[in-house]
């Protein structure tokens, strides 16, 4: 079965081409043009929407015209899952969290795992004994960060985070260093500290680093971590393959 899934996300839009579950294809940065070509180019018979930062609808129609199943829109707090979702208000869940969480689950069964997802904001949420997703925390993410400093400020530099290569000096010696020791480093300090306190809650627990800035973060995180850049399209895909087969 060839399946499709497409997330529209804070910063791009992205999608990924499968077949029995194996990711073939995937690109981030995509226009309605692009997302189209791709659907009409791979053929799948259904496909999934899912949205942070708007409405999934007109897409959705766009895409049922291109496909011969269905176009499942997916919605934290009413669309059917394979795991269990515990979260207090499912109404105000972003999809990103709940899919990758599926995807891990899926990619990690039985198992503790934490999820660090890091882009636009830096998430790190739980799924438990692989069947439960528990929550967990948002930061704001690498290039938020930067713009606020200059943002709110009078006289700080707009930096970013692409231009920072190797590890960053703890001491900055003039004030770009130390804006870039600052987010840098305290970024990193932030999410290595968050894991600290699940690894001592959870001894067993799996680490699973996915999102935009996943290069940036691999080789600054301490301790064996899963890297999957697509988890959330893998989780995305398995909803859909639960919504189509049962």
């Amino acid at each position: 079965m060839r399946t499709f899934s497409l997330d529209i996300g804070n910063t791009a839009v992205k999608y990924g081409c499968f077949e029995a579950d194996e990711l073939l294809e995937s690109a981030a940065g995509q226009t309605a043009a692009q997302v189209r070509a791709a659907v009409a180019r791979w053929q799948p018979e259904h496909v999934i929407v899912a949205s942070v930062a708007e409405p999934t609808a007109q897409w959705a129609a766009e895409l049922q015209a291109l496909v011969p199943g269905r176009v499942v829109e997916f919605v934290p707090a009413t669309t059917a899952l394979p795991i269990r979702n515990g979260y207090a208000t499912p109404h105000t869940l972003g999809a990103d969290r709940l899919a990758a969480a599926v995807g891990a689950a899926w990619l990690l069964p039985g198992r503790d795992v934490v999820i660090i997802d890091a882009g636009t904001a830096i998430k790190c949420d739980l799924v438990e004994g692989g069947h439960t997703f528990r929550g967990g925390s948002i930061a704001p993410g690498l290039s938020m960060r930067f713009q606020a400093l200059h943002t709110f400020t009078g006289r700080l530099p707009l930096l970013s985070h692409h231009a920072t290569e190797g590890q960053v000096p703890l001491i900055g010696t003039d004030t770009e260093s130390a804006i870039r020791s600052g987010v840098v480093n305290g970024a990193v300090a932030e999410v290595q500290g968050l894991l600290a306190e699940y690894q001592a809650k959870f001894p067993r627990l799996a680490v699973v680093l996915a999102g935009g800035d996943t290069a940036f973060f691999r080789t600054r995180l301490k301790g064996p971590i899963f890297v999957i850049p697509e988890l959330v399209l893998m989780g995305l895909n398995r909803i859909l393959v639960h919504h189509v087969s049962t």
